[in-house]
C-alpha cells in the first residue's frame, strides 16, 4: 500500500516536489493545500490530485496522511509543522527551516513530542556531484580532508520566478547560504567558529546578494564558502556549486561542466558527474530537480523503519545557527564562536 502524503504550498518550486513524488512507486499524494484556493485547484488539476483546498487543518484531519510535505515560505513554517505533527508520522519542511532558532527548536520539539520524524528539504547535499565527493571522502580517497573551497557564483535571474527574493535583506545567506553550509557540514563536519563578509552587488535588490565566509571546523579543517547572485560569467555555471577539497594524500575538484577530478600522487582521474535529466525536468534545472528526487526517494525507507531522512530537523538547527552567526559576523565584522 502506498504512503499517503499531502503537499502544503503550491508555488513555483513545489512543482519539482510533485513531479518527484509521482516517480516514487510507494507514494501517493492525496491532497494539495494552498492559502490561495485557486492555486491549489490548479495544482490538483495539473497533477491529478483528488482533494485540494486552503484549510490545512480540515484537510489533514479528513485525509489522514502518513506524511506532509511543507513547501511554503519561512514565516508559515512553525505553525504548519506543529499542525502537521498532530496528523502524520513524518513531516518534511522546506528550507529556510525557520527565521529564528527559537522557532526551529520549537518545531523539533513538537515533532519529538508526537514521535514524528522531521526532515528539512536540503536538497543540495543530494546533488550527484556532492554525493560522489562524499563517497570519495568516506572511502578515504584523499586521506583526512583539511581544506575546502565551495563556490556558488552566477548571474542567473533568480528574481523572475520568485520576485519576493529581491526584498530579502540577507538574501544570499538565507537562500543559498543555508544550502552551502549544509553541504560543508556534510563533507567536512561541524564548524566551531566563522567570519563573514557580505556585499550588495545588484543595485536593483534590497539586500545582500553576495557573501564570503571562512569556517574553522572541529577537526581543525578550514573551509571557504562563497556565493554571489550578481557575477558575470560566460557561460554562466548556474546552478552548479564548484568545489575543491584538499586532504593529506590528494585533492578532489568539481569544476564547471560537471567534471570531477581526483588528484593523487599517481596522477589524475577524471569523471563525468552530470546527473540525468528527469523526464519532467529541463536543463539547467536538472541538477536541482534530480537532487529533489534523490532527497524524496529516502521517504519509503524512513517510513518503513529504516534510517531517518537526511538532514533531520535536529541536524538543521546547527546549519541555521551558522547562518544566524554569519549574518551577525557580516553586520559586526567579528569572528563568531558557534
Amino acid at each position: 500500500m502506498a504512503y499517503r502524503g499531502v503537499l502544503i504550498g503550491c508555488g513555483f518550486f513545489a512543482r519539482n516536489h510533485m513531479a518527484a513524488w509521482a516517480d516514487i512507486a510507494d507514494v501517493d499524494i492525496v491532497a494539495v493545500i494552498d492559502r490561495d484556493p485557486a492555486r491549489a485547484e490548479a495544482y490538483a488539476r495539473d497533477f491529478g490530485i483528488p482533494r485540494w483546498g486552503s484549510d490545512a487543518e480540515a484537510l489533514l484531519a479528513e485525509v489522514r496522511p502518513v506524511f506532509v510535505d511543507i513547501a511554503t515560505t519561512v514565516a508559515s513554517h512553525r505553525a504548519l509543522v506543529e499542525l502537521a505533527a498532530r496528523h502524520a508520522r513524518l513531516v518534511i519542511c522546506q528550507k529556510p527551516f525557520a527565521e529564528t532558532l527559537e522557532d526551529a527548536t520549537a518545531m523539533v520539539a513538537a515533532c519529538a513530542a508526537q514521535g514524528v520524524q522531521l526532515a528539512v528539504h536540503e536538497n543540495f547535499r543530494w546533488q550527484r556531484p556532492i554525493r560522489e565527493v562524499k563517497a570519495l571522502l568516506d572511502q578515504g580517497a584523499i586521506g583526512t580532508p583539511r581544506w575546502l573551497r565551495l563556490s556558488f557564483r552566477h548571474g542567473y535571474d533568480i528574481y523572475a520566478n520568485q520576485p519576493y527574493l529581491a526584498e530579502v535583506r540577507d538574501l544570499a545567506l538565507t537562500d543559498i547560504g543555508l544550502h552551502l553550509f549544509d553541504m560543508v557540514r556534510h563533507l567536512m563536519g561541524d564548524a566551531v567558529r566563522l567570519s563573514c563578509e557580505v556585499q550588495r552587488r545588484n543595485p536593483q535588490v534590497a539586500g545582500f546578494d553576495a557573501f564570503h565566509a571562512v569556517l574553522r571546523h572541529g577537526s581543525g579543517a578550514v573551509s571557504s564558502v562563497e556565493c554571489s547572485f550578481h557575477s558575470q560569467r560566460s557561460p554562466d555555471p548556474f546552478p552548479q556549486s564548484l568545489l575543491v577539497v584538499e586532504g593529506d594524500s590528494g585533492t578532489i575538484e568539481v569544476t564547471e561542466g560537471f567534471r570531477l577530478r581526483l588528484h593523487r600522487p599517481g596522477g589524475v582521474e577524471e569523471r563525468d558527474v552530470e546527473p540525468p535529466c528527469p523526464v519532467w525536468g529541463a536543463r539547467p534545472w536538472h541538477l536541482i530537480q534530480e537532487s529533489v528526487a534523490a532527497f524524496q526517494a529516502q521517504l519509503p525507507a524512513a517510513l518503513s523503519g529504516g534510517a531517518e531522512m537526511e538532514p533531520s530537523g535536529a541536524h538543521n538547527l546547527q546549519t541555521l545557527a551558522m547562518v544566524i552567526a554569519a549574518i551577525r559576523a557580516g553586520d559586526t565584522g567579528e569572528t563568531v564562536t558557534l
